[in-house]
């Protein structure tokens, strides 16, 4: 099954199809790299986009994976705004809890690197007002999330981010949470960025 994706990396965009059986998020937990068929690549840097066909990233490397087929939407859930930053980008969206769900009671944690975000808009965190991009869906890579503020606390969902609690448009800020547990955007300037490593045939 062939399905269309944007991965966003710190260094630029890759834009193209990866082939999986079943749902995308089950094809990223359970490997280490992720092949990007016949991509488009922009770097954020300035320089101009390339086309290098196919090619290969680490799964680690990604921040944000974008597709409309990511197939795991909770069907009952309760949907909690989001800001958040993962290296050159600003992410807001909501994210999902269960019905009922108290952040000082919660025994679960996550599993898993990536946690699903809907209504998902994109910018650059040093230049907001260049360009976004919007979608239904993605999934972001919670181990590199630097900042996040929401309306309850979420910071066990995101290792290491430095937690904001937002009160009713009011924002609070925590200190860093040591949890155990299409358009793109338009690039700012500096020297060009190579694109991730080529697929060999």
């Amino acid at each position: 099954m062939s399905m269309r994706v944007e991965a966003y990396t710190a260094a630029g965009i890759a834009m193209g199809s990866v082939s999986a059986p079943g749902h995308l998020r089950e094809h990223l937990e359970g490997t280490r790299e992720l092949l990007v068929e016949g991509s488009d690549w922009l770097p954020i840097d300035g320089s101009a986009g390339q086309r290098p066909g196919d090619v290969q990233l680490q799964v680690d490397d990604l921040l944000i994976l974008v597709s409309d087929d990511l197939g795991d939407v909770p069907g009952h859930a309760q949907w909690h705004a989001i800001d958040l930053d993962s290296g050159p980008y600003r992410i807001e969206g909501e994210l999902s809890t269960m019905p009922g769900f108290d952040p000082g009671r919660a025994l679960a944690r996550p599993s898993g690197e990536f946690v699903h975000l809907r209504d998902v808009r994109i910018t650059l965190v040093s230049d907001p007002d260049a360009g976004e991009t919007r979608c239904a869906h993605a999934l972001v890579n919670r181990y590199t999330v630097d900042r996040i503020a929401a309306d309850i606390m979420l910071g066990f969902f995101f290792p290491g981010a430095k937690m904001s609690v937002t009160l009713g448009g009011a924002t609070t800020s925590g200190a860093a949470i040591q949890s155990s547990a299409s358009s793109a955007p338009a690039a700012s300037s500096a020297a060009p960025v190579q694109p991730p490593e080529t697929a060999s045939t």
